[in-house]
């Protein structure tokens, strides 16, 4: 059973003012929350279906569960189709330290939150442990980022920072490679381990103050002769294309 102030108080982590505020975020699903389980991130509150804490004793063992009815978890769900299984998070105090010797990915101004989820679940598929975001990149924590990373967020917490200092900072010691529709081909171009790749934002690409630290321009190109007929790949895309092409 859960109380009406209960409910309350999960509702007002819909929004990113209270997340903020409280510094706990949502996780949805059962994949994603057997995730969270087996993370660092601190659990506050399970919550559960009947069926839902019956099929999963295992994962539940030993925790504290509050078992709601579907109509309940309606009510505290940001899903148009509510999972049978959500928790309550601490969100993390701080990042892993960037080492030197480390590729970094570095996301400009990405506005969608499932744009966002699914660029952190491909850095983690190709084992990048550093993703850097612009202050003005969507919330690591908004339910949408959080559902779409599909348990990534478990693995890779991002920096948000100020991306001229950072890059700035970085620039004496590693190449900055940004993502345009005009560059030298993925292909053929000779990766460094330490590189760090730069994705600009959905509709306007790599912002100007970033672009002027971009030491060398990289793009994918089209397989077709001449001009593409599309002006552009999502950013999601593109990422899992040039990370695949620098993992070779």
């Amino acid at each position: 059973m859960i109380s009406k102030h209960k409910i309350s108080d999960i509702r007002k982590l819909h929004q990113k003012k209270f997340r903020d505020a409280e510094r706990l975020f949502l996780v949805e699903g059962r994949k994603s929350v057997e995730m969270l389980l087996q993370s660092d991130f601190g659990v506050q509150d399970i919550f559960a279906t009947e069926s839902s804490a019956e099929e999963n004793q295992q994962l539940l063992e030993n925790r504290p569960v509050t078992i709601v009815s579907s109509a309940e978890m309606e009510r505290i769900s940001t899903l148009s189709t509510p999972p049978e299984l959500m928790a309550v998070a601490r969100q993390a105090a701080q990042p892993q330290p960037i080492s030197d010797n480390e590729p970094v990915l570095v996301l400009d101004r990405i506005a969608d939150p499932g744009n966002m989820g699914t660029i952190i679940r491909t850095a983690d598929w190709f084992n990048f442990r550093h993703v850097v975001c612009s202050q003005d990149c969507v919330e690591f924590y908004n339910p949408k980022t959080i559902q779409a990373t599909m348990g990534s967020f478990a693995h890779l917490v991002p920096h948000y920072t100020d991306l001229v200092s950072f890059l700035r900072r970085q620039s004496s010691q590693r190449r900055i490679l940004g993502a345009f529709l005009e560059g030298d081909s993925i292909n053929t171009f000779a990766f460094q381990f330490s590189d760090i790749i730069v994705i600009g934002s959905e509709s306007n690409g790599i912002s100007p103050e970033v672009e002027a630290l971009v030491s060398h321009r990289i793009t994918i190109p089209s397989p077709v002769h001449g001009r593409a007929t599309a002006e552009s790949l999502n950013a999601a895309i593109a990422t899992a294309i040039i990370l695949h092409q620098f993992a070779q």
